[in-house]
């Protein structure tokens, strides 16, 4: 009788999970569905710039006054990496995997040529970046769902800054990328200066579902091959004054690509959860049908052992 008690015990506590990652299940993919709306909708104009300040970077290339946003610097001491994460859990591997992807890409270019690296973080789960033992320079808080452009200008504003007076001489950005809701993928792309020179490395462009192999010469999806077809091929011509332009400009495009990554790492964040929950539903229905059964074998053991013992008392009367 005990043994079913502590079945019939488990199975509610089971049901009432249950209930709780259905409820989560339903929340995050009313989330996702505003998040991903957002990033479809600003994807091809982040797209677009990032192509632009490319095209800039390579026709200033040969100029000998080059924007300091655009120059490459011939010793790296220092860098800065923009780490997004999510605020909150239970949404598998997420937050993990961009963390380890972080540490991986020090690890593998940075600690090996001497470069200190520090975070800026945006979003509360990132802060566990900490424990490899780096320091944290900022931390800036991150919307679930409605981000505005004006939430980023306080961080762009500050890396620009740190980047000129020459504190750190490269600035990156590691965000999880959003490919559909059952795909989302940790990438590092490196934000100041802009390098057109050498393989992107750390892969190269927002919204991308492969890797581009050298700057934006090989372009997977069709919107990003008509974008390098009828943008990718202009020269600029800027007037009245290059570098009044260009003050304006680059720090505006720089802004709209951490804007995008942060949109990118909400719709990847919510699928993760969706998913998460999803599955965590399933596995709550499997341990409830396994628990019944289990209790259903202790039931009718108890009653077999029950009419055993009343036909014994029978017996033993006659």
């Amino acid at each position: 009788m005990a043994k079913t008690k502590e079945i019939t015990s488990r199975i509610k506590s089971v049901k009432s999970t249950k209930k709780i990652t259905k409820a989560m299940e339903m929340v995050a993919a009313s989330k996702m569905k505003k998040t991903i709306t957002s990033v479809l909708k600003t994807r091809t104009y982040s797209n677009l710039s990032w192509v632009t300040v490319v095209n800039l970077a390579k026709s200033l290339n040969n100029k000998h006054e080059k924007h300091p946003l655009l120059t490459s610097r011939e010793s790296i001491n220092k860098e800065l990496i923009i780490l997004i994460s999510a605020n909150r859990g239970l949404c598998g591997s997420l937050n993990s995997s961009i963390i380890n992807k972080a540490h991986e890409s020090i690890k593998k270019y940075s600690e090996p040529n001497n470069i200190q690296t520090d975070f800026i973080l945006i979003g509360k789960k990132g802060s566990s970046i900490h424990r490899h033992g780096y320091n944290i320079a900022a931390e800036f808080e991150k919307k679930d769902i409605e981000t505005f452009i004006t939430d980023v200008r306080p961080i762009t504003q500050m890396i620009i800054k740190e980047f000129l007076s020459g504190k750190y001489d490269k600035v990156m950005l590691a965000y999880t990328d959003f490919i559909n809701p059952l795909e989302q993928k940790p990438r590092i792309k490196q934000l100041i200066p802009v390098d057109t020179s050498s393989e992107d490395q750390y892969l190269g462009a927002t919204g991308k579902s492969e890797l581009l192999k050298t700057d934006l010469d090989y372009i997977k999806t069709k919107e990003d091959k008509y974008l390098h077809d009828k943008y990718g091929n202009y020269e600029y011509t800027i007037e009245p004054n290059e570098q009044e332009v260009l003050n304006e400009l680059i720090p505006r495009l720089i802004e709209v690509q951490i804007y995008q990554a942060i949109l990118e790492s909400n719709a990847s964040e919510h699928s993760a959860r969706m998913n998460a929950m999803h599955n965590a539903t399933i596995s709550a229905n499997d341990l409830i049908d396994e628990l019944t059964l289990y209790y259903n074998k202790a039931r009718q053991s108890g009653i077999t052992s029950e009419l055993s013992e009343i036909s014994a008392g029978a017996n033993a009367l006659n």
